[in-house]
């Protein structure tokens, strides 16, 4: 299954129209099942769909290592079905998040921010206070869109790179959804056994509360984005040890939460 698709479009200019093709980015659903049972359905761009489902379930508290997976696999050959069993001792640990109850991604109209809040850090851990220079989190931030082949393409795709503090790109992945683009990085890191490797991450898009929730999870402490946090993600990065920055127009970076991390 092809990431893009060569499509017919039709040029209007003043001159009049024109046929031409563009490279549209493909969008399909990937059913999660967990433990027999049907967890979510999340639309993604195909590829890296074991990786994908590995970083999602670390960012939801299914798993905490990649040793309490039992397995992790497609259903037969389909592609759009990734089946999660886990490991008797971890199914005993996690009873609410496997009938969503603790399903902690999810939001739900009238939510109260600060309840969010208050249950998000009580789901996950603070980072390690890792120090990272602002010299690299620059170049990283203005190298992200040299690995975004998908993006050259069509378009209309995110990104998220994972680095370690010196700057070296430890994965890249790219998504039409860019919670997606995260969980594929994290699980490509965490299926290796590397993931604590990885000290920032870099976004194409905006910084919302559930991008903090997973950065959390997986142990990473900065995060630097094109586009600027919410007011909400703010807070709970505050709150959880994170340092949060966006890219200035005119020079710099702004750093909105815990400004040590960045020397």
């Amino acid at each position: 299954m092809k990431a893009y698709r060569k499509y017919p479009v039709v040029h209007q200019t003043s001159q009049g129209k024109s046929q031409d093709y563009q490279m549209l980015l493909a969008e399909e659903p990937l059913s999660i099942r967990v433990q027999g049972n049907p967890y979510t359905v999340v639309m993604r761009t195909p590829g890296e769909e074991i990786a994908h489902v590995a970083g999602f379930c670390l960012g939801e508290g299914i798993v905490d290592t990649k040793d309490d997976f039992g397995t992790l696999a497609f259903c037969d050959e389909d592609v759009n079905v990734v089946t999660v069993t886990l490991t008797p001792e971890r199914s005993a640990m996690v009873p609410e998040i496997l009938d969503r109850r603790g399903f902690i991604s999810q939001t739900s109209c009238g939510i109260c921010g600060k309840e969010l809040i208050s249950d998000l850090r009580q789901a996950v851990t603070r980072p390690e206070k890792a120090v990272v220079s602002f010299e690299v989190v620059s170049r990283a931030l203005g190298a992200l869109a040299g690995h975004q082949p998908l993006r050259e393409a069509t378009r209309a795709c995110h990104a998220a790179a994972l680095h370690a503090s010196d700057g070296e790109l430890l994965a890249v992945c790219e998504d039409v959804g860019r919670h997606n683009a995260l969980d594929k990085a994290v699980g490509t890191l965490f299926l290796r056994g590397i993931l604590g490797t990885a000290s920032f991450l870099v976004l194409s898009s905006r910084i919302s509360y559930e991008m903090v929730q997973k950065a959390a999870r997986a142990g990473i402490g900065v995060i630097a984005a094109i586009s600027r946090p919410t007011a909400l993600a703010a807070e709970l990065a505050d709150g959880l040890g994170i340092t949060l920055c966006s890219l200035s127009r005119k020079e710099g970076v702004f750093l909105y939460t815990h400004p040590e991390r960045v020397s």
